[in-house]
């Protein structure tokens, strides 16, 4: 038996996939959460062995949870359904630990292949990700620059890409304001950003932000 969460902050989402993967005898959903804090409970209180998350989430999103999540349960799969194209966070996320990346538009049967294959201790490859990866060998330095992230500097990215300030980025992510700054100066120097306002229009134009 499979044991999976999911994580969305649309409950209809989540019931429709929880109705969906209860016609499939060999997974069973064992917990729901609506963010990434809630994400971090629901790994900390059930024994999970695929978690189904989006990332676009109030409040602490599927980014923000990452490292927690995988300081908690090293050998947890993690199946990313995002609203987001795959070209947009598919290969920073994968860098980060992540076994697969799905969009939403996805048939629904993906899904099913994808949590089974992670629960064997594998990442679910679709062909466009596979693609995406294969250009990425030998050709970092033609990488879009927010593929150069660390992956705390692309959350910080994100974060004051939406507007946020550095003492909420701060409180969200368990960081000081100081450390916050110090990221921001990385990141601005890395991407050859000027302000936040750059940030905002860098993450519009490539679509990591709506």
């Amino acid at each position: 038996m499979i044991n999976v969460g999911l994580v969305d902050d649309h409950a209809i989402v989540r019931s429709g996939l929880k109705q969906f993967l209860a016609d499939f005898v060999d997974i069973r959903v064992v917990g729901e959460a609506s963010n990434g804090r809630e994400a971090i409970d629901l790994v900390r209180n059930e024994s999970v062995d695929v978690l189904v998350m989006d990332l676009s989430m109030p409040g602490q999103s599927g980014i923000d949870a990452l490292t927690m999540l995988r300081a908690k349960e090293p050998d947890m799969g993690i199946l990313i359904l995002s609203g987001y194209p795959a070209e947009h966070y598919a290969i920073n996320l994968i860098r980060q630990g992540v076994n697969g990346y799905l969009n939403k538009e996805c048939d629904p049967s993906e899904i099913v292949e994808a949590i089974r294959t992670i629960s064997l201790g594998k990442r679910y490859l679709t062909p466009m990700v596979a693609n995406l990866l294969a250009q990425q060998l030998g050709r970092k330095d033609d990488a879009p620059p927010h593929e150069h992230l660390s992956e705390r500097e692309f959350q910080v990215f994100l974060k004051l890409a939406q507007g946020e300030t550095a003492s909420n980025v701060a409180e969200q992510l368990s960081l000081s304001v100081k450390t916050v700054s110090t990221y921001r100066t990385r990141l601005m120097e890395k991407m050859t950003l000027n302000s936040n306002s750059d940030l905002t229009y860098y993450a519009l134009k490539n679509g990591l932000i709506s």
